[in-house]
């Protein structure tokens, strides 16, 4: 039996409880972290990899944009693949660009710098756009993107490299998370336990391992998206994060601050695209390679599995023809395509608090990689 003590153990090893482990951290106290997996697989790393404040609302955009902060001071420190090169809406109608105007009025009020382009100066900048797609587009040059695939197991390497109180622990599957007397005993699928002073779990809907009744009634909903990537493609450069039309008319940021967004019509070739959840977006990696997607299937929490293992190749074929509205790929530049599995809730994020030392913080879907760095520097200083 091997007994370790901490201030803090955090369960989940994606962006919202790595992000959770670093501000603990930041405050000096005695942390370790435990995934279940050889290193990360879930929701963290099967994204686009943008930080994007300009599609959040509400203090989710307020979290995303200390985000980038946060973001920016730790690539100063450690290479974990931080590029700012920005975020592009293209409007491709005369209600996108309406909508887009309105949301750049939005952001003047709140001083979150972003460019209104003219069709010319958005080809100038992408001269590899379908021209007759491209309307206007919003830029918000301080925008970022990251590689998901390896950024999350970089962060883990900054924490483990900076913070000797910092402990990292993979292939720990945690199936007991007991209050007793004044601290907290969990336990692994191997019978080691370890002692904190309070826990928090990050694990999206896999914490049913632990609280499975008040896993059925919390509320999660699991979203399905398939996503994408081509083979490199280095004739095409499409820097920054591409977001269309589609995600003009599906984002929060548009939803809430945007007057017309509610009325404006829908064109008829997206109906069957908007009834799939389908928004297109491009994010290219640096080998020239990009990741196009992504479509929307929901289900329960407790009901993941009708939700199916397989990937839709009429969904991936639709997503393909509008992303050539767009841009200009050819099915045959497709290199792979996967199932993204997030976990979500109406109030954007699921916090219960099971006792007053075991804290769930999970659940915050597509907002992940962009809020939960400022999500996680509040919830840490609630919690500790």
């Amino acid at each position: 039996m091997n007994t370790n003590t901490y201030d803090l153990i955090i369960i989940g090893g994606g962006i919202l409880g790595t992000f959770h482990a670093y501000h603990a951290l930041k405050k000096g106290y005695k942390v370790l972290q435990v995934e279940k997996d050889n290193f990360p697989v879930g929701s963290t790393v099967r994204n686009f990899g943008q930080v994007v404040p300009s599609g959040m609302a509400g203090k989710w955009f307020d979290y995303g944009v200390r985000g980038l902060e946060i973001y920016a001071d730790i690539q100063q420190k450690m290479d974990i693949s931080i590029r700012q090169n920005g975020s592009i809406y293209i409007a491709s109608d005369k209600d996108e660009t309406q909508i887009l105007h309105e949301l750049a009025a939005h952001y003047n009020t709140k001083g979150y710098k972003q460019e209104l382009w003219s069709k010319t100066q958005v080809l100038a900048k992408y001269p590899n756009l379908q021209s007759d797609y491209v309307k206007e587009a919003l830029f918000f040059p301080q925008e970022l993107s990251v590689e998901p695939e390896f950024m999350i197991q970089r962060l883990h390497q900054y924490l483990t490299t900076t913070f000797p109180q910092y402990t990292l622990k993979y292939n720990t599957t945690i199936i007991g998370c007991e209050e007793k007397g004044d601290t907290v005993i969990i336990t692994d699928s191997n019978l080691n336990t370890y002692t904190g002073m309070k826990v928090v779990i990050c694990n999206g809907y896999e914490f049913k391992l632990l609280y499975r009744s008040l896993f059925n009634d919390s509320g999660l909903e699991i979203s399905k998206l398939q996503m994408m990537r081509t083979k490199p493609l280095p004739h095409l450069e499409l820097p920054g994060n591409i977001l269309t039309g589609l995600t003009i008319r599906r984002y929060e940021s548009f939803e809430e601050n945007c007057p017309t967004y509610h009325t404006a019509s829908l064109p008829e070739h997206y109906e069957e695209l908007k009834a799939l959840g389908i928004h297109i977006l491009f994010k290219q990696a640096p080998d020239g390679s990009i990741i196009i997607g992504d479509s929307h299937e929901y289900a329960a929490g407790n009901r993941l599995d009708d939700l199916g293992f397989s990937i839709s190749a009429h969904i991936n074929t639709i997503m393909i023809k509008e992303a050539q509205r767009i841009v200009p790929i050819a099915e045959g530049d497709m290199a792979s395509s996967w199932a993204g599995f997030y976990a979500q809730h109406e109030d954007h994020i699921l916090e219960v608090d099971v006792t007053d030392k075991i804290h769930v913080r999970t659940g915050i879907g597509g907002k992940g990689m962009t809020a939960s760095a400022g999500y996680a520097e509040n919830s840490i200083q609630s919690l500790c």
